[in-house]
């Protein structure tokens, strides 16, 4: 196992942990660690509206920069004091959101091979919003924003960029203007603009992705802030002073980490530090090179355009087209684009032609994986169903980046496992129920949490009786013998609880069902 392998499942057991504690609190798509991509852009409109307000009442000067501020600490405290502190804890909270996103699709994997595009245009904005976040520091103009130009532009200056020391701007307070203030806030603004954009870009590839969490989870979380706010508002230092250096300063850990470093490394490390990590982040999907996995295949004879698979791929990875056979009866074929692809399955398991019939043993489907195609499940799923011989035969299908299906051993049941649980196609359910299954169950990733991000969501909606999704599985299909549950490695136990359950039920049922028949003949 490699370094990186080690230390990604050493990072997921510490996730699972958390996380399976929290999901007693919050189930499903509202839990906050399967939220954090959206809560990031959730943070970023609390910000974007307190800071509206901020700009309304404030000053660009030199005495009223500070002043402005302070009037709405202190004499407005009810509302500007609080936007004050929400703009302050929103951009808190931003960052630790985006760390969190960060470091958990490491953890999990989520940033190689056709991925590597969400990734690095999900690094873009978690470095711009550092900059855009001192420069507000400095709009304060106390102790701390004069701790943070006096340092940054000594850190600027080690590079031999400038023909004159920046810093020198810094030196007497006749130095600093009002066109000063003027220019930070137009700064401000355009980074503000330009982190709007980088957001906009990093979600460009994913379909349905979500801007704003669930109503009660977003008004839990900007309750908390409120509270936050009230309690303990954010406050500024005194007004800066350039001819007196500042002390002791209370400073923000989420945006200025780096300036403790300054004071124990030199400028030229802390440089080394910064560019070496923000080139881990850039690089990191291509260490170590990984095998790219095969896209999904059209199969034009097969292929009736209905865009099934469009709806369903996760990452719009598919597309519908004129067709190029010149079929008589259908206009458009889906198109695969390969480096988009994850070979996830799921468009295998949205096709209608993905039907398994009794009269043949072979399957074709309109678009598939070539090396995990609906006619290898096809066979597998066979297979399995020969094996259930005695008890209460239950088949299983499980998902790759859930729990490991070899490992699950209950008795009276088979096993198999796909790329995602989504690319089990809902007629391969009443077909397994019509030929020797008493049930069948299916599991995958967690709730919220489908390592191909929407697997498990659309699953359950194929298999409702209200037939949200196509395909979907037959209303005379008996929902009773039909069961699942999302569980992530470390939730065997669980699941197995699950799925005894589950059996228990079956044979009750049929139980009562033989009574009735033996009444009847009596």
């Amino acid at each position: 196992m490699s370094v990186f392998a080690r230390l990604r499942y050493a990072g997921q057991r510490v996730f699972l942990l958390v996380e399976g504690w929290m999901g007693r609190s919050f189930s499903g798509l509202a839990h906050p660690f399967y939220l954090l991509g959206t809560f990031a852009f959730y943070f970023f409109y609390i910000i974007v509206v307190t800071g509206i307000y901020l700009f309304i009442f404030y000053d660009p000067s030199v005495k009223g920069s500070y002043d402005t501020v302070e009037y709405l600490t202190r004499e407005q405290w009810y509302l500007g004091g609080v936007m004050r502190s929400l703009h302050r804890y929103a951009s808190g909270g931003l960052v630790l959101t985006m760390v969190l996103h960060i470091v958990r699709e490491f953890f999990w994997g989520r940033y190689r091979g056709a991925r590597w595009y969400s990734w690095l245009t999900g690094v873009l904005p978690f470095l711009l919003v550092f900059p855009s976040g001192l420069v507000g520091y400095w709009l304060v103009w106390d102790k701390l924003a004069q701790l943070i130009a006096v340092r940054t532009t000594e850190w600027i200056d080690w590079l031999p960029i400038f023909s004159e020391p920046s810093a020198r701007n810094f030196l007497t307070n006749d130095s600093i203007t009002d066109l000063f203030f003027r220019l930070i806030l137009i700064a401000h603004i355009v980074m503000s603009v330009f982190l709007v954009v980088a957001l906009l870009i990093h979600v460009k590839k994913i379909s349905k992705a979500r801007a704003v969490p669930p109503l009660g989870t977003a008004l839990g979380s900007l309750l908390a802030l409120l509270v936050l706010s009230l309690a303990v508002p954010a406050l500024s230092h005194e007004r800066a002073d350039l001819s007196i250096a500042p002390t002791t300063l209370n400073i923000d850990w989420f945006y200025m980490f780096i300036y403790p470093l300054m004071e124990r490394w030199s400028m030229g490390g802390v440089w080394a530090f910064v560019a070496g990590i923000t080139l881990l982040l850039l690089i990191l999907p291509w260490l170590p090179p990984k095998r790219p996995e095969p896209a999904a295949k059209v199969h034009l004879a097969k292929c009736s355009g209905c865009g099934l698979c469009v709806w369903d791929c996760p990452y719009e990875a598919i597309t519908m087209e004129w067709r190029s056979d010149g079929h008589p009866l259908y206009s458009r074929e889906a198109v695969v684009t390969a480096e988009d692809c994850v070979s996830c399955g799921i468009c295998a398991g949205s096709c209608p032609s993905s039907r398994p019939s009794p009269q043949s043993e072979s399957l074709v489907t309109g678009i598939d994986l070539p090396h995990r195609d609906v006619q290898q499940l096809y066979a597998a799923t066979r297979d399995a169903l020969r094996g259930l011989t005695t008890g209460t035969k239950v088949l299983i299908y499980g998902c790759d980046h859930g729990i490991d299906m070899s490992r699950l051993s209950i008795p009276d049941t088979a096993t198999l496992s796909l790329p995602c649980t989504a690319a089990l196609p809902p007629s391969f359910i009443s077909y397994a129920l019509r030929h020797g299954a008493d049930g069948v169950f299916l599991t995958g990733c967690r709730m919220g949490d489908c390592y191909n991000r929407l697997g498990n969501v659309w699953v359950e909606q194929r298999i409702s009786l209200e037939h949200m999704r196509r395909p979907n599985v037959p209303r005379w299909v008996p929902r009773e013998r039909l069961g699942w549950f999302w569980a992530a490695p470390g939730d065997e136990r669980r699941l197995r609880r699950a799925v005894d359950a589950f059996r228990r039920e079956l044979a009750r049922a049929a139980a009562e069902k033989g009574h009735t028949t033996h009444e009847k003949k009596h």
